[in-house]
């Protein structure tokens, strides 16, 4: 048994809205799951696809109020396009932000809700737009040894500052956990989603997982049909139906 990473999940003020931006930032198809959820994802696929980590995006009346944890940086292959992507985000609503960077050849940019992401410079030609999903952690080394275990993605590097792993069949973005001292407060507005290849069964699925160092977090609710856990640094998410 084992999980996939296959989406991102975003909370937003305006799902549509924030939706057209990264349509149109990535190229993407959008859709609607019904009122207050909106997808995208590359056009031409089925999904799940390994070639690529999709998103979702969640209405919520919740306003952003600190650094997300999770964010993306999307590729380019010079710093030429660097600077093209920067211009043509920046036209579609996107701006430059200052989270104490310094001095690097990554351009930091926030979406038109405050969502933090990165353009990278360079070295990015064959993963999609999406180089990398990343994610803030206080121990490269043990989020390793969570998700390499949890999902079937392969760990490619693992040091003391971060942690790097891509899917079973080595396409689509990188997963990447980087040091950070920032401690988690509150809620994670995006987070990862996971789900069972089809004939796994969810709840031996949700077993594993906790015996893996996974927590089980109860909502309250019966009508929902995925199961939300916490990583062993507190990190929200969301264990899908099998499919």
């Amino acid at each position: 048994m084992a999980t996939r990473f296959v989406q991102i999940n975003m909370k937003a003020r305006n799902d549509a809205a924030l939706g057209g931006f990264w349509a149109e930032a990535l190229g993407w198809e959008l859709s609607s799951e019904g009122p207050g959820v909106t997808n995208l994802e590359p056009p031409g696929i089925v999904y799940p696809d390994p070639t690529a980590v999709c998103i979702d995006l969640v209405v919520s009346p919740e306003p952003k109020t600190v650094k997300n944890r999770v964010h993306v940086d999307l590729a380019a292959t010079s710093a030429a396009h660097q600077a093209e992507i920067v211009a043509r985000l920046t036209q579609l609503g996107a701006t430059t932000v200052d989270i104490g960077q310094g001095d690097v050849p990554w351009t930091v940019m926030a979406d038109p809700d405050g969502n933090e992401f990165c353009v990278l410079d360079s070295h990015y030609d064959e993963t999609g737009p999406i180089a990398a999903v990343v994610v803030d952690c206080a121990d490269p080394r043990l989020m390793a040894r969570f998700w390499s275990e949890a999902t079937d993605w392969t760990l490619h590097e693992v040091t003391d500052d971060k942690a790097v792993l891509r899917s079973a069949k080595d396409v689509g973005p990188y997963l990447l956990f980087l040091r950070s001292p920032d401690p988690k407060t509150g809620w994670n507005r995006v987070h990862l989603d996971v789900r069972p290849y089809p004939d796994d069964d969810m709840e031996a699925e949700a077993s594993r997982l906790r015996a893996l160092g996974a927590t089980a977090v109860d909502l309250g609710r019966s009508d929902i049909h995925w199961k939300v856990f916490t990583d062993p640094e507190g990190n929200e998410f969301c264990l899908l139906a099998p499919g």
